[in-house]
């Protein structure tokens, strides 16, 4: 799961990798529309598996963060409402999350998109974060020839 789900710069939500076109990525929209577009090599695409949270000590997978608010929250959706949580209530709920993230690097916004993108996948049925196989050799998205 976490080669084939894409965070593309500049759009919202996340999306899934249907296939590779010459030039360009096929991706689709995990929201309920499930719209298919394709990306180019010019946009700033992301796999969830190279994005990590910053911490005290080492940074954290994105994976982890995301399995651990999946066992905080129950496998459900957040309660939080990302468009009224004010800064506090972000930090206090996130320190549930990740006792030992840097607050000085972490930001509001951060916390925000990490618990839509959350909400995304278990929406969608993604709720293995860390049990997925591990990227083979060849799996490179970045090879986009």
């Amino acid at each position: 799961m976490e080669q084939t789900i894409l965070a593309i710069s500049g759009k919202p939500g996340l999306y899934k990798l249907i296939s590779r076109g010459k030039g360009n990525l096929i991706v689709e929209s995990l929201d309920e529309s499930h719209k298919r577009m394709p990306a180019f090599a010019t946009d700033r695409i992301t796999s969830l598996s190279d994005i990590a949270m910053f911490t005290d000590g080492d940074d954290v997978p994105l994976m982890n963060v995301l399995d651990s608010l999946k066992t905080l929250e129950e496998g459900k959706p957040s309660p939080i409402d990302i468009k009224k949580a004010k800064g506090d209530e972000l930090f206090e709920y996130f320190s549930h999350v990740l006792p030992n993230f840097d607050r000085e690097r972490v930001h509001g916004s951060d916390i925000k998109k990490l618990i839509q993108w959350y909400n995304i996948l278990i929406k969608a049925g993604i709720t293995d974060f860390k049990e997925e196989m591990k990227p083979t050799e060849g799996d490179n998205i970045d090879d986009r020839a």
